[in-house]
């Protein structure tokens, strides 16, 4: 599987993956298109989802692999994404929750 190099991250983004490496080891971001907590990037221990063919990872963060379906990535192919934290409440399986922050993308086009 090729790595895009297409998703960066502010440094607020960064010290809380470095956190969350610390407390629970090996981690994953995957981002579906789907709806409710799909719509988000999620943060997951690695291991808790199967990448399969239907995913392509667009770079990594703080060693962390950034995974977004293909169907989404087809909508977003012409962007730049940065990985953000923003307060509130994210995935119910993302294991930044019980920080009362969330991850958050935000897009610019490619030029």
């Amino acid at each position: 599987m090729a790595v895009l190099e297409q998703v960066y991250a502010t440094d607020q983004a960064r010290s809380l993956i470095k956190e969350l490496k610390e407390e629970h080891g090996d981690l994953i971001f995957h981002q579906s298109g789907g709806c409710c907590d799909g719509s988000s990037p999620m943060c997951l221990k690695e291991g808790m989802m199967i990448i399969g063919d239907v995913d392509v990872q667009l770079g990594e963060i703080e060693g962390v692999p950034f995974y977004m379906n293909h169907k989404q990535y087809e909508y977003w192919k012409h962007t730049q994404i940065t990985l953000d934290v923003v307060k509130g409440i994210g995935g119910m399986f993302s294991v930044e929750g019980p920080r009362g922050v969330r991850f958050h993308i935000r897009s610019e086009p490619i030029e």
